[in-house]
């Protein structure tokens, strides 16, 4: 019992981190709508030699349409490099 207490508070806790899109894990990045595991891929590739100021440096990558940009904009606590933080 208190192992599920610990992963749901856990979990909760990730859930309410700012998630940076220049730092944040796959798993970290697949958390926001729309992005899955090929696109935090692409995302952690694109950082490696690009720094991420906002959402819309990735509209550069294939199949990072405007939906996909937006739906990162309006994701609560998503963040850029610069340290802005979507509230």
């Amino acid at each position: 019992m208190k192992k599920v207490i610990i992963l749901l508070l856990l979990s909760i806790s990730l859930m309410l981190a700012s998630i940076n899109l220049q730092t944040a894990s796959k798993t970290e990045l697949m958390s926001v709508k729309g992005i899955g595991s090929k696109k935090a891929d692409q995302i952690i590739e694109y950082r490696e030699s690009n720094v991420i100021q906002s959402a819309d440096d990735l509209k550069i990558l294939k199949g990072f349409g405007t939906v996909l940009i937006s739906n990162i904009k309006n994701q609560d606590s998503v963040s850029a490099a610069n340290g802005q933080t979507k509230k």
